[in-house]
């Protein structure tokens, strides 16, 4: 029996990126999923997932923000699917600017999304997976934030390390409701949002920026978003069933070295 089997998981932001490698490592695992996504490319994602999993996959378009919209995603999952055992919450942004430059209208987008939008979608699915035994949540935090932080990621870093508080005073109040909480902390992971900032850093040539980025973690390259779907899993199943509350890091060694200049 695959470990996910007869399980039924919501994941946002996985039309793309981090959550798409989710969503493909679960479906591959039983798992049926629903997609919470506010891109475009969510319809494109869904159909072609279909190809392989065609009563598996569902996607709808929703922005986490309004939780009046998450509350009928959430509604039509049921309805599809009959119940919630599994909620990833990946769906973030990061837009990298300078703390005194920043205007509030781009921190609020950081904290809407990252850390209000991840409380709707957990209060609305909390209310289904009660009803059930031995549920999960997975939140994606980061290392930066909790661990490490560059320059111009203040409003990212803030929201990522609020999300690792948020895993686990949660965790310790659901544990009695038999829901398990815990965080994936990624280093750097090849998705969108990293090819994003490679070009926010140099436009014109941010293949070079990820060269650099690769040389700086000890494994010489970035992760894949499937190497992160697999944690997820796990951290979704019951082979981690005496885990909860925990930050899991996910980073090929980049938050290791003491120093990039030590050794021979």
């Amino acid at each position: 029996m695959k470990k996910l089997e007869n399980k039924v998981a919501v994941v946002t932001g996985g039309a793309m990126g981090n959550g798409l490698g989710i969503v493909k490592v679960f479906l591959k695992y039983g798992a049926k999923v629903a997609i919470l996504d506010y891109a475009e490319k969510l319809s494109q994602t869904v159909e072609e997932l279909k190809k392989e999993y065609p009563e598996n996959v569902e996607g709808y378009m929703v922005d986490i923000r309004q939780e009046d919209k998450v509350e009928e995603a959430i509604e039509k999952t049921i309805e599809k699917f009959g119940k919630i055992d599994i909620l990833i919450n990946n769906a973030g942004v990061c837009r990298l600017e300078n703390f005194m430059k920043m205007n509030n209208e781009l921190r609020d987008f950081h904290f809407d999304i990252n850390i209000k939008g991840t409380w709707n979608v957990s209060k609305s699915c909390i209310k289904y997976m009660e009803k059930q035994k031995n549920t999960a949540i997975v939140n994606l935090s980061s290392v930066t934030g909790p661990m490490v932080a560059d320059s111009v990621e203040v409003a990212y870093a803030t929201t990522k390390a609020a999300l690792l508080g948020f895993t686990k005073s949660l965790a310790a109040e659901m544990v009695d409701k038999g829901i398990r909480v815990n965080a994936i902390l990624p280093g750097y992971i090849m998705t969108p949002m990293v090819e994003g900032m490679a070009k926010e850093t140099d436009s014109n040539n941010p293949e070079d920026v990820v060269k650099g980025i690769a040389l700086g973690i000890p494994m010489k390259r970035l992760g894949t978003i499937e190497e992160l779907g697999e944690l997820a899993a796990f951290l979704a199943s019951d082979e981690s069933s005496y885990i909860t509350g925990q930050g899991i890091v996910i980073d090929g060694g980049s938050t290791l070295p003491e120093t990039m200049t030590m050794g021979v």
